[in-house]
Order: C-alpha cells, then structure tokens, then sequence
C-alpha cells in the first residue's frame, strides 16, 4: 500500500502563484508514476499533470500547460506542483495519486490523497 498526502493548498488573489507539495509513504516503489487531478464544485475530477518518479514523461492537461509545472524529489518520495498565474477557473480541490504511468486517466491511480483546496479570487 501507498499512502498519499497533499499540502500547500490555500487562498490566493488571481495572477498568484501557490506551490502544492504531495508526500508518499510506504511501499512507494511499486507505482513508477504520480499524477495531479482536481475537482472543482460540481464538476467530475480532471486530470492536471503526470511524471515518472525520474521526471520522465511528464505530460500536462491543454489549461495546466505553461502555468503548473510538476516536478519530483525522489530521494524523500516528495512531488510538487507550482501553479502560476492563477485564475478563479483553477479553484478545486487538488488530488494527488499514485499510479503505473504517467496517464491523464484515473482509472491508471490507485492510490489517493483526501485534498487540498486551492481558492482562487478575483
């Protein structure tokens, strides 16, 4: 098993910037992949950005492209999201996951995080 959870959610002004971090514990090394999806109020779970533990292969959804960059630490089983530039379309909740690839599905995630909210406001 994996377990997952997120920080560094909160409330910024539109244009800012918040630095979401994402700890794993346990057997981290039987999932090569981690990924970010968020879930805004009344709207199904979306995919945001993927990599590998190595950093390889990170893809981005068309709205995360150019403002959130992924990137891990893999020696503390830490992964992060900066999100630039923010908007008040990107309050959600932000999930982070564990899974075989780097996939915009969530059905290729197995292992969840509970959250964090990031509140945008214009």
């Amino acid at each position: 098993q994996i377990q997952v959870a997120e920080s560094g959610g909160g409330s910024v002004q539109a244009g800012g910037s918040l630095r979401l971090s994402c700890s794993a514990t346990g057997r981290v090394y039987i999932r090569d992949a981690m990924g970010w999806f968020r879930q805004a109020p009344g709207k199904e779970r979306e995919f945001v950005a993927a990599t590998y533990w190595s950093g390889v292969d990170t893809t981005y959804s068309d709205s995360a492209k150019g403002r959130f960059t992924i990137s891990t630490d893999s020696a503390k089983n830490m992964v992060f999201l900066q999100l630039e530039n923010l908007t008040s379309e990107d309050t959600a909740v932000y999930y982070c996951a564990a899974g075989v690839r780097p996939s915009s599905s969530r059905r290729s995630y197995d292992f969840w995080g509970q959250g964090t909210q990031v509140t945008v406001s214009s």
